[in-house]
């Protein structure tokens, strides 16, 4: 091999390198932000969210880039940057009754 055989070759192994690591690393990761974006951008008031320290509560206010979270029976309430969201779980109005319903004709 010559010298410019092998930095052609070392060229070529390097852009390989490069474009494995942006469809391994960089792209799913952009993925990955997009779509916590987009959690973070539907966020609702009765939405119930875990944080990413571990608190579970309900939404009860949302201002621009914080919210209000209310945990527990003691109704305490908690202001976190919507950042701090690490799931959320959507109030599903149309199971509302529906549930109400099958309660009841069980008690029957």
């Amino acid at each position: 091999m010559t010298g410019t055989e092998s930095m052609l070759s070392l060229f070529f192994t390097l852009a390989l390198m490069v474009v494995l690591l942006y469809f391994m690393i960089y792209r799913p990761q952009k993925k990955q932000e997009k779509k916590d974006a987009a959690m973070r951008n539907s966020l609702e008031i009765g939405d119930q969210v875990t944080t990413i320290g571990g608190v579970i509560g309900r939404v009860v206010a949302i201002k621009d880039d914080t919210f209000v979270l209310e945990t527990g029976s003691d109704r305490v309430k908690i202001r976190f940057t919507k950042t701090a969201i690490g799931s959320v779980e959507k109030l599903n109005m149309d199971n509302a009754p529906a549930s109400a319903s099958k309660s009841e004709k069980a008690k029957k």
